[in-house]
């Protein structure tokens, strides 16, 4: 299933369909198709039942790790992957597709800005979409405060909320790796929470309207076919804090099941 370096010319991935009398039934697409949609766990397992495909009472395997996916849909090619972090194999073959001449999503400036917090905020404000109020600095920080690192190694898998002066200073010291790069603040208000939530195509599974629109308009800014949503939740709305990769283990079985309704060629891009 997996595709290293090859140039399909097909879906890597055949469609599974029903099996009645030996004859191939047409699968029907999962309810409300399209990105910007969310599906309730409960609509995926009918959509399974619906189809005659096998339904897990059990937790369901999740694709292998660090396993690279690529579909084709008119003449697109969709790289799938649990992260695109700059000089890891997904960035690569985006970049080979690209200089290929070949339509590719996402492509390698999005993944490039998706996962640097600043450039991804102003790309999202920008479609309309809410941020946190946020800032680049080298020792201030407002209080309380989620903080990125921005240097080379950082990921935007780790943030930390800081709400006092010496967690901050620790922080700082360890992010900026002694002082030698910035970092990123993001103010905190009280009472705040975090909410995160993984987008597949645009499309979440159990998430709230709000976010799920989100998740839609956020994946026509960057194309990225699995990503995890990391919001910020004060007085009742939601506030964009990053992007940051996902891993298979971690999805729900609904989740699961909607990926590879894509990856099997039973829900349609």
């Amino acid at each position: 299933m997996n595709n290293r370096g090859e140039d399909p010319q097909i879906p890597e991935i055949e469609a599974l369909h029903a099996q009645t009398g030996g004859a191939q039934v047409p699968l029907q697409p999962l309810p409300s198709s399209g990105a910007g949609t969310n599906i309730s766990p409960a609509a995926v397992t009918r959509y399974q039942k619906k189809n005659g495909l096998k339904t897990h009472a059990r937790r369901e395997p999740a694709p292998l790790k660090d396993a690279l996916h690529i579909l084709k849909r008119n003449n697109t090619y969709h790289v799938i992957s649990e992260n695109y972090y700059y000089k890891t194999e997904p960035y690569y073959t985006i970049l080979r597709y690209e200089l290929e001449g070949k339509k590719v999503e996402p492509s390698s400036s999005s993944v490039l800005d998706a996962y640097v917090i600043p450039i991804c905020l102003e790309r999202a404000a920008s479609a309309g979409i809410p941020v946190c109020e946020w800032g680049i600095s080298q020792a201030y920080v407002p209080l309380p405060a989620i903080l990125y690192g921005l240097n080379y190694f950082s990921t935007t898998l780790d943030y930390f909320i800081v709400d006092d002066s010496k967690k901050a200073k620790d922080v700082i010291k360890h992010i900026t790796n002694n002082g030698k790069y910035p970092f990123c603040y993001q103010r905190y208000p009280e009472g705040a929470e975090i909410h995160t939530c993984t987008a597949i195509f645009g499309r979440t599974v159990g998430a709230c309207n709000t976010i799920a629109d989100y998740a839609g308009k956020i994946y026509e800014i960057f194309r990225i076919p699995l990503v995890k949503l990391v919001f910020v939740k004060a007085g009742g709305a939601f506030l964009l804090s990053s992007l940051s990769p996902t891993r298979y283990a971690q999805l729900s079985d609904s989740e699961r099941a909607l990926l590879s309704a894509y990856l099997s060629n039973q829900e349609f891009l």
